[in-house]
């Protein structure tokens, strides 16, 4: 069956129906990083190492992806807006306390790895940030008990990745003592 030709009071199949300027400005700013790794591809040297593909390959592979990307987004979000897309979870506006504990641990972990070490900086970090992930949930924090167990959680993951990457691998991380343990 054949669908009649739009007039003027009806929107032609292809107009901008969902379009919202958001969606068009996503598009543009992957163009616009596509355009800053070409800029950044062309500084580097194209001489071929192994397999004829030099140090420049990779970032013209991403560059090129991403303008296709940026293309098609613009071109979506020109013609029908972005489709299938749930409604957004959650609150409405965003939780600034517990941002500024997450904030708090990855600033603590920068600014202590070098004087506390690697274990004890993460350890630390760990339990900032669980303590504002919580009450972005809205659960209790639960007291210094919670904020112990979260540091004994902390120690677990961080004590075992410290010796995975120093031991294992040698990779030289910040320790808080000289035998590489701590």
């Amino acid at each position: 069956m054949l669908t009649p030709a739009p007039t003027l009071d009806q929107p032609s199949p292809h107009a901008a129906v969902n379009h919202r300027p958001g969606q068009t400005a996503v598009g543009v700013a992957v163009l616009a990083v596509s355009g800053l790794m070409v800029w950044g591809a062309l500084h580097i040297p194209a001489d071929a190492g192994y397999a004829g593909v030099g140090p420049n390959f990779l970032p013209w592979l991403v560059a090129v992806a991403l303008a296709i990307c940026g293309v098609q987004l613009i071109w979506q979000a020109r013609m029908t807006g972005y489709q299938h897309m749930p409604e957004p979870s959650g609150a409405a506006h965003g939780d600034w306390p517990a941002l500024a504990w997450v904030v708090a641990g990855v600033v603590a972990n920068a600014s202590l790895i070098t004087t506390l070490g690697f274990i004890f900086s993460c350890s630390l970090c760990f339990v900032l940030a669980v303590r504002g992930l919580r009450q972005a949930e809205g659960k209790p924090h639960g007291g210094l008990r919670g904020a112990m167990n979260d540091l004994l959680i902390g120690l677990a993951i961080s004590a075992p990745v410290f010796w995975l990457f120093t031991k294992v691998l040698a990779v030289n991380l910040p320790a808080l003592t000289t035998t590489g343990w701590l």
